[in-house]
């Protein structure tokens, strides 16, 4: 088994805001899944991914606060979350409460703010990124929009993610500006999901983002070695991105 190989989020948050992202190195699942798969909800062994969390849990304060994503735009607060609870993200105000989300293409989103005070994470697959989770999440924190840092991890990159028509469509019709992040790729168009999460957060009010696009390396559909991806191999694993406040 390999080691465990985790990015952490090269951002300017307060020492007390710990966030950490998971790639598919180490773990005990095997293919498609391999190897260090933390979804639960993907068929893989239910031994393995209990495994693969238990490798996991030395490295936080808490168990994170799974939830069942489904793309959609509700928020909630970890701190009084129910068991799996239905979301696609996820606040908190309390020191050592690990919030969480999984992807594997979709653009996971770590939120903080500059006094450490309280942290995020969102889920946001095309349908969570146009329908507006990252501005639902945004406006769930207590604290100005202005004082708000934003971290965009490891997704399908804007070379990678071919759409149709009618995703850009739905897209433009949200917010205009997001036709900058189409670009025509024979009848299809490749969608820059980075591009359109910065244009959501500036239009928030959030303009300190990290991360993303300005790393080619995040790219999940093409870095086979370290990602999973959906769009490339249908079934596999998925990675976590987590974030805490410290005590």
């Amino acid at each position: 088994m390999q080691e465990l190989n985790f990015i952490i989020p090269d951002w300017p948050a307060p020492a007390n805001v710990k966030a950490l992202q998971t790639t598919r190195i180490g773990g005990v699942s095997h293919a498609p899944y391999a190897s260090f798969n933390l979804g639960a909800h993907v068929n893989d062994d239910s031994i393995a991914v209990a495994k693969n969390r238990q490798l996991l849990s030395p490295y936080l304060p808490s168990e994170p606060v799974w939830v069942n994503q489904v793309h959609g735009i509700d928020v909630i607060d970890a701190a009084k979350s129910t068991c799996l609870q239905s979301a696609d993200a996820s606040f908190t105000t309390k020191p050592n409460v690990v919030c969480v989300t999984m992807t594997a293409d979709c653009l996971p989103v770590l939120l903080c703010d500059k006094a450490g005070t309280v942290v995020a994470a969102v889920h946001a697959g095309w349908r969570g990124l146009c329908d507006g989770a990252i501005e639902a999440a945004v406006n769930k924190l207590p604290v100005e929009k202005s004082e708000i840092l934003a971290w965009l991890g490891p997704a399908i990159g804007p070379n990678a993610f071919e759409v149709g028509d009618d995703v850009r469509e739905q897209f433009i019709e949200h917010d205009n500006q997001a036709a900058s992040a189409f670009k025509k790729h024979g009848d299809k168009w490749l969608c820059n999901m980075y591009l359109i999460a910065q244009q959501r957060l500036s239009k928030v009010g959030v303009t300190q983002i990290y991360g993303g696009s300005s790393n080619e390396d995040f790219c999940t559909y093409t870095d086979e070695a370290r990602f999973f991806s959906f769009r490339r191999d249908n079934v596999t694993g998925r990675m976590a991105s987590l974030i805490w406040l410290a005590e």
